[in-house]
Formats: structure tokens, C-alpha cells, sequence
């Protein structure tokens, strides 16, 4: 009740802010309201009013996701009433969350076709990416010393490959075709006799590409190696079935399913049984394999989004495609020189890269500072190196370096996306204005043709 008559209060004195209103629209800005006071630790009615902070439009939902109303509605009881542990077995704190700990196991096994108890909670997908990596290839090293993964993974699956190497291990690192997907027949050509694990992720995290992940996995059973799946990307945003695509690991992230961050799981078949080596030692919570207390309310959380995901995953798929094609088709109809990287016909609609030619990537998300967008993957966006997974389906350099990620989720409007392709379209013009390579462009002259010296 405290926290609901704070927010009201809040929207309020947001909503009552004295001061003249701009006669020019907020359109494609959001209003948040921001205390900077320092906060007390009991609510009171005379506290100062807030100051009203625009925020710009959220259109990163790769990144992260808004944390759906739904899943905080089923989380606030474990955080305010229900705060047993859930491995405590002598008292009815300890049951009712160890029974909420269960029901989420049940719907997060239930959206991907599992057993509940393939099911195991870790912080996200990160640990979930070593445990499958490692723990695989470290539990068969003295008869499997070789491991197969792609250039374009997320970099928490080639770091776990990297350090195996260190470790002794072989690893292959496949190429990608131009539209960034794999070819089976390499994949096949790859395998060898000690290969333990194959790891191929789902959905790209920068371009949206889909690997044929079925058949990877036909391939995989058919030679008797173990397949791995980074899908973060890809749960509750497309129909998989790990039984079907016959997946032996999967990783699952809560933040990117509009679930809590710091919470995540992964999918660890049981018949045929697949061992891990567990690389946390503790309490031998999680079947062993991930020792640590579990955290109520963060699982509650994740089963919730998974439960939702799974009831609107039709609607929030053919919504979202309809809100990505409009973006694209108002781009590129009003703009010459953008490439869509990636494949567009094996691809999620929610992620959308594009490279805008004769524009620096950096100073147009500089331009575009009321539309929340990246350059590429957030766990590499510090590096002004172009980006790996770019590089690796064959993107020239400055075309690499031109390029936007747009996402489109659940909560995106039509007006947001409007909003930000018009902005997109000014900032472009405007920006190619200003570069020269443009203007020798427009006169005809072939920039590769140039040979620049250096000063």
C-alpha cells in the first residue's frame, strides 16, 4: 500500500509540475519521474515534490527488456512476504518458497518442451554459456578433447572456448556465410573423432540471424556429440522444442524475456543422460551442478515471463514483424546506401542491423540521443573496434562501422517506431551532408578506387 501511494503521489506532482509547457510536442520522448533528493527510509506526505526527467524512446530491447508488469506482480510476494529459503526443509517458510521454486521450473520446462527436472537456475545466461562449455568438455577431457562453436557466438561462449584451449583443448571456430548463417557440410567436415560438445546459438544478438538449428541437431545425434544452444535470444520469442530440435543444452537469460536480470537457466538433458562438471563448489543445490541458494523471487520471476512469453509469443511475433517491416520499408524508401546485414529471410524480426553508408555509426547514435539504440552487442559496445560478428559475415570496414541495431519488443508502439525512422532519415541526410566521401560519391568517383596516403 506504502508503494502504491508513492507512486501516486509520484505521478501527481509530475503530472501537476508548475512551469509554461512547450507548445512543441514531447512526441517520441517518455517521462520519467526522477527524486535526486536523497531518499529517507520512511515515505512521508510532505516530501518535496520531484523533478519531472524526459527519457529517450527504448528501442534496445536486445540488450535487455522492460520488466513486464506481470512478472513483477508475480515476484512482489516472495520479496515482501515470502522470503523463506528455499532449501530449508524444517518449516513452512522454506516450503512455500521451495514450491514456488518448482511451479517456475515447471514453466520455464513447459515453454521449451522439457522435463522440469532438466531445468536448473543459474544467474543468467552467461554462467549458463560456461557451465554447458566447460562443464561438458572438462566432465569427457580424457576421451573428448575437441569442441565446435561459430565466429559470430556471443563473447561469453568464445571466452569459455578460449580458456579451454588454454586448458589443452582443440576447438574449431566455424566461419559464417555472407548471410550469417553456417553451412551444414562444414559442420559436418568439422566433426571428428574426440569432438565432445558442438555449441551454435539460436538467434544472433547483433543481426538476428537463425542458425538451422534442427539440423544442427539432427547431425549432432546422428554422430553421438553433445549440442549446445546459447537461445537468450530466441526463448519465448519463437516456438522451440528441445526434444524435436533434439538440443541437449540450452541456455535461457530472464532479463531478455521481460523477466528480472540477474536470473537465468539451462536446459541440461537427462535421457540421454548429459554430465556436467559443476564449476561452483557449495551446498549442492541444483542437482549438484549449481551450488548456491536459489533466489526465490528471481525464479519466480523468470517462470512468470515464461508463462506470459509462451501465451503471447503468436501475438508479440506477428506484431513485432509488422512493426519491424514498417521501420525497413520507411528507411529504405527514403534513404539510398543502407544495407540490412544478415539474412532476411532466416532471421528474427525484433533485431534489425543496419549499416547506413557514408555515416559514422557512432556519431549518428550521438544524432539519434532521444531514441535509445546501439551500435552492436552491449558486451562489447566500449570497443570502437568495428564488430567481430560484422566482420565475420564479410561487412567492409566502413560499412561495419556504420552500423545500427534496432529492437523491437513487446511494449514498442507504431508511433515509436515512426518516430525513430523520421529521426533516423533527418540525421542520415544531415550527417552525409557534412562528409566529403559523400559528396565524391554524388560526383561520381569510386572510393575503392582511391589510394589514400597517410600524413
Amino acid at each position: 500500500m506504502l508503494l502504491r501511494a508513492a507512486w501516486r503521489r509520484a505521478a501527481l506532482a509530475a503530472t501537476a509540475a508548475p512551469g509554461p509547457r512547450s507548445a512543441e510536442p514531447t512526441r517520441g520522448l517518455r517521462l520519467r519521474v526522477a527524486d535526486h533528493a536523497p531518499q529517507s527510509a520512511v515515505p512521508s506526505d510532505t516530501a518535496a515534490a520531484p523533478e519531472s526527467v524526459l527519457r529517450p524512446l527504448y528501442m534496445d530491447v536486445q540488450a535487455t527488456t522492460p520488466l513486464d508488469p506481470r512478472v513483477l506482480d508475480a515476484m512482489l510476494p516472495y520479496l515482501v512476504n515470502y522470503y523463506g529459503n528455499p532449501h530449508s526443509r524444517t518449516h513452512a517458510y522454506g516450503w512455500e518458497s521451495e514450491a514456488a521454486m518448482e511451479h517456475a521450473r515447471q514453466q520455464v520446462a513447459s515453454l521449451i518442451g522439457a522435463d522440469p527436472r532438466e531445468i536448473i537456475f543459474t544467474s543468467g545466461a552467461t554462467e549458463s554459456n560456461n557451465i554447458a562449455i566447460k562443464g561438458v568438455a572438462r566432465f569427457y577431457r580424457s576421451r573428448k578433447k575437441h569442441v565446435i562453436t561459430t565466429q559470430t557466438e556471443h563473447k561469453c561462449v568464445l571466452d569459455s572456448c578460449r580458456s579451454l584451449e588454454a586448458e589443452g583443448f582443440q576447438v574449431t571456430y566455424l566461419p559464417v556465410q555472407k548471410s550469417g548463417i553456417i553451412d551444414l557440410k562444414e559442420l559436418e567436415a568439422a566433426i571428428q573423432p574426440d569432438t565432445s560438445l558442438v555449441s551454435v546459438m539460436t538467434v544472433n544478438n547483433e543481426i538476428g540471424v537463425k542458425q538451422p538449428i534442427a539440423e544442427i541437431g539432427q547431425i549432432c545425434s546422428s554422430r553421438k556429440i553433445y549440442f549446445h544452444t546459447d537461445a537468450a535470444q530466441a526463448v519465448g520469442k519463437i516456438p522451440l522444442d528441445v526434444n524435436d530440435m533434439k538440443i541437449d543444452l540450452m541456455s535461457i537469460s530472464g532479463h531478455k524475456i521481460y523477466g528480472p536480470k540477474g536470473v537465468g537457466a539451462i536446459y541440461i538433458r537427462r535421457r540421454p543422460r548429459v554430465r556436467v562438471e559443476a564449476l561452483q563448489s557449495g551446498g549442492g543445490q541444483e542437482r549438484g551442478m549449481r551450488s548456491g541458494t536459489v533466489p526465490t523471487p528471481l525464479v519466480v520471476g523468470l517462470g512468470a515471463a515464461c508463462e506470459v512469453a509462451q501465451q503471447e509469443m503468436e501475438y508479440d511475433h506477428k506484431r513485432i514483424s509488422k512493426l519491424s517491416e514498417r521501420l525497413i520499408q520507411k528507411i529504405m524508401n527514403n534513404l539510398p546506401d543502407v544495407v540490412m546485414n544478415g539474412d532476411p529471410e532466416h532471421h528474427y524480426p525484433g533485431c534489425i542491423n543496419l549499416s547506413f553508408a557514408y555515416v559514422e555509426g557512432e556519431s549518428l547514435l550521438m544524432a539519434l540521443k532521444d531514441v535509445a539504440l546501439s551500435s552492436g552487442s552491449a558486451c562489447t559496445s566500449a570497443s570502437l573496434e568495428p564488430s567481430y560478428v560484422l566482420r565475420a559475415i564479410g561487412t567492409d570496414e566502413d560499412l561495419a562501422h556504420s552500423s545500427i541495431r534496432f529492437g523491437i519488443g513487446r511494449f514498442t508502439t507504431e508511433e515509436e517506431v515512426d518516430y525513430t525512422a523520421e529521426k533516423c532519415i533527418h540525421h542520415v541526410k544531415r550527417l552525409r551532408e557534412m562528409s566529403p566521401l559523400w559528396e565524391m560519391v554524388q560526383d561520381g568517383i569510386d572510393l575503392k578506387s582511391i589510394k589514400w596516403t597517410q600524413h
